[in-house]
């Protein structure tokens, strides 16, 4: 079982080189017996590997792609490029060992020429690892690639890692691949490796390799468990906050911190405090209003370790503060008090010019004058004529009303 599953990698691996490379030309081929034969390139783990027929007391390998170059010594006739010695090879590359005798020195030189024609790889390949453990990677296509081009990514999370292909491509409207979806990434301390193929029945079609550091990649998550306790008595308040959660490290020293404090309401976002920590994870606001209420929000950033050093996402606002109670209460009055007056005003207003203001208060009636029946008395001829009569006991006046 392990024999069969050990020939399909190695299988699949003989086709990846075969695809990345048109040629592996040496220099040294027309000669009958090189001191160094069987120069090889394992492209997937940069590690140049041969066979030699006399002893050299020293042996070294270079090189050289997209004008960088890098030497190291040999061990075991076997030369491993890692870390920042590790260059793409999609632009193609030089590779050379120089073996060092007491009386003498021998040079192999092998080039890696890519396949296809020029601008048909993919351009603008980038990736984004994001919610700690998913990474989406993009690409667009080359700009000189047949219209029936499809492409096809490999990676390899680091150097000891099986080569493994994308399992969820993203497709553009013409079903071509334009990206990739990984779920369960972790992020490693060695740099990953991706590289893009092509195929068409049109032309063969270049390649495409990079070498990612995966942390420089991470998009960091918000710090967790943002809180805020205010003192009225002491007149300040005390944030506090987690280090926001990644994969493959769990050092509070490696982060630093944003903080931004504004008013809460306001339409345009008014700054109040904004400040940076290093490390700690606490900050003690002091002589704060305390008749406003504020909102906080901290995002972070790598500091010296491996992480990411682009700052990561804002934390949810957390609010604190009070407003002031009796100024919203006089604010509240004062609006019921002028709509009172204005419903009263827009009533009366309509009232009357509708006329139900008759209706709803008719006039007072006037009081009826008595006399107004008797019209052939003339107050002017009336008399009074007054008779005493006098009796044994009392005087008894008599009034006479005469015409």
């Amino acid at each position: 079982m392990l024999a069969c599953l050990g020939l399909i990698f190695m299988t699949q691996w003989l086709l990846l080189v075969a695809q990345m490379c048109i040629d592996w030309q040496c220099t040294d081929l027309e000669m009958p017996e090189p001191p160094i034969r069987n120069l090889t390139l394992n492209p997937w783990k940069m590690e140049l590997s041969w066979i030699s027929s006399t002893n050299f007391t020293e042996y070294k390998c270079s090189v050289a792609a997209d004008n960088e170059k890098a030497i190291i010594k040999a061990v075991d006739m076997t030369c491993i490029f890692d870390g920042n010695l590790m260059f793409p090879l999609h632009n193609g590359a030089n590779f050379s060992v120089t073996a060092v005798n007491i009386n003498s020195t021998y040079s192999s030189i092998c080039t890696c020429i890519p396949r296809g024609i020029k601008g048909s790889a993919i351009e603008n390949f980038s990736c984004v690892i994001y919610d700690v453990s998913l990474m989406n990677c993009t690409w667009q296509a080359g700009r000189n690639a047949p219209g029936d081009t499809q492409y096809f990514l490999y990676w390899k999370n680091s150097r000891d890692d099986y080569e493994t292909e994308c399992e969820l491509y993203i497709k553009d409207e013409n079903g071509r691949h334009v990206g990739c979806r990984f779920q369960n990434v972790m992020i490693k301390y060695k740099t990953a490796y991706f590289m893009v193929n092509g195929s068409s029945n049109v032309s063969q079609i270049r390649f495409y390799d990079k070498y990612i550091e995966l942390y420089t990649i991470e998009k960091l998550m918000p710090p967790s468990n943002v809180t805020v306790n205010c003192d009225k008595k002491q007149n300040d308040c005390i944030i506090q906050w987690q280090r926001p959660q990644i994969s493959h490290l769990h050092k509070d020293r490696c982060f630093k911190y944003e903080v931004k404090i504004t008013y809460k309401g306001n339409s345009a976002e008014e700054v109040v405090h904004t400040f940076t920590k290093e490390i700690e994870r606490s900050h003690i606001l002091q002589s704060y209003s305390m008749g406003k209420k504020y909102l906080v929000k901290i995002r972070a950033a790598g500091l010296d370790c491996s992480v990411n050093n682009a700052w990561g996402e804002w934390s949810a606002a957390v609010e604190f503060g009070n407003e002031d109670v009796f100024s919203s209460s006089i604010w509240i009055l004062s609006v019921v008090a002028v709509a009172i007056f204005l419903v009263f005003f827009f009533t009366v207003l309509f009232c009357k010019r509708t006329h139900y203001w008759k209706t709803a208060f008719p006039p007072v009636p006037k009081p009826k004058n008595p006399f107004s029946g008797q019209h052939d008395i003339n107050p002017e001829l009336m008399e009074c004529k007054m008779q005493s009569i006098t009796s044994e006991n009392e005087q008894i006046l008599v009034a006479e009303l005469v015409k």
